[in-house]
């Protein structure tokens, strides 16, 4: 049996994050990714009404692994470029009939996984997987990942599933998607807002830094069902100096975005927090504006959310703690 792995194309070479931009909703963001390196691949099969390990692979990949082309498959996005990887992946089936299933992780660095993909045996294993991203290397390379989505179904069943009893020579064609959810910022200052006749009235963002990033362990296949027990108060990882001082270019406006791991606060599902820190007119970081800024989150869903931030600044920050639910 065959099967075969994409992943969308507009995911192409390397950037850790995005440079900042002066120009308001800059169109010319043009988002770019790694190629993945790094394969593991976990094949079940069902054993009466249980799942139990079947398979699995392991693979270290080169760029030259992968190739442009277009989808031509069963999900909806056919037609669409995609990046295929281009090496033999076969499965050899026997005469008995069997149904499985095939879930895959790949990622531009090597994950540490929770346990080795060899030692799954069953499907609250392979849901339950969980990576490591406590460290630099990760939290840098969070938006170089994918998996298969462990609720993605097509026509009622979960897409990587296969059968040898209704096809003779199955096949699976599998998209990868993203584990880090993109958080996008823009912040502008009106015009009016800039220059006033009193220096104190005016307004100019001069530091922006985002704080108590999640940084414990994610799961590989249910990437919305992160849970903290409670909202972070220390601990996690910060972006700072999104915006200093001395970036005049983007005291009035500007863009940016970073990829992280989505969570959610016990009790509180229907939310993925982002806490931010935010100065104007060089207040000191300590001083500085605290935002949680709580973005709708849905755990039923399949894919991970692009949340995006929009800040119109009319006025100097105060020294507050805020929350704040956007639509």
């Amino acid at each position: 049996m065959p099967f075969s792995l994409c992943l969308p194309a507009t995911e192409v070479h390397s950037a850790s994050r995005a440079p900042m931009r002066r120009v308001l909703s800059d169109p010319g963001m043009t988002e770019y990714f790694s190629l993945p390196h790094y394969l593991y691949i976990i094949v079940l099969k069902k054993n009466g009404v249980n799942w139990e390990l079947w398979n699995t692979m392991e693979r270290t990949l080169t760029d030259e692994d992968w190739l442009l082309t277009h989808y031509n498959g069963t999900l909806e996005t056919e037609g669409d470029s995609v990046y295929q990887y281009l090496g033999q992946l076969n499965l050899l089936l026997s005469n008995e009939k069997i149904e499985g299933r095939v879930y895959a992780i790949a990622s531009a660095v090597p994950l540490t996984l929770s346990q080795p993909i060899g030692t799954i045996s069953s499907l609250s294993d392979v849901l339950n997987l969980t990576f490591s991203t406590s460290s630099e290397t990760m939290q840098e390379n969070l938006q170089h990942i994918y998996t298969t989505p462990y609720n993605y179904k097509v026509s009622g069943d979960y897409y990587g599933s296969f059968s040898s009893a209704t096809h003779r020579v199955p096949h699976v064609s599998l998209m990868l998607y993203h584990v880090a959810a993109k958080v996008d910022i823009i912040w502008n200052v009106p015009n009016d807002d800039r220059i006033k006749a009193n220096p104190a009235e005016a307004v100019r963002l001069t530091y922006m830094e985002v704080r108590r990033l999640y940084n414990g362990d994610a799961y590989c296949f249910r990437p919305l069902k992160n849970e903290m027990a409670s909202l972070p108060t220390s601990g996690g990882y910060d972006i700072p100096d999104m915006v200093r001082a001395n970036d005049e270019g983007l005291w009035w406006e500007g863009r940016t975005y970073f990829y992280t791991i989505p969570y959610y606060v016990a009790g509180e599902a229907n939310y993925f927090p982002v806490q931010m820190v935010l100065c104007t007119n060089g207040t000191a970081k300590a001083d500085g504006y605290k935002l949680t800024l709580k973005q709708p989150f849905d755990t039923t869903a399949v894919f991970v959310p692009w949340v995006r931030g929009i800040f119109n600044l009319t006025q100097p920050l105060a020294n507050t703690e805020e929350t704040k639910t956007w639509d």
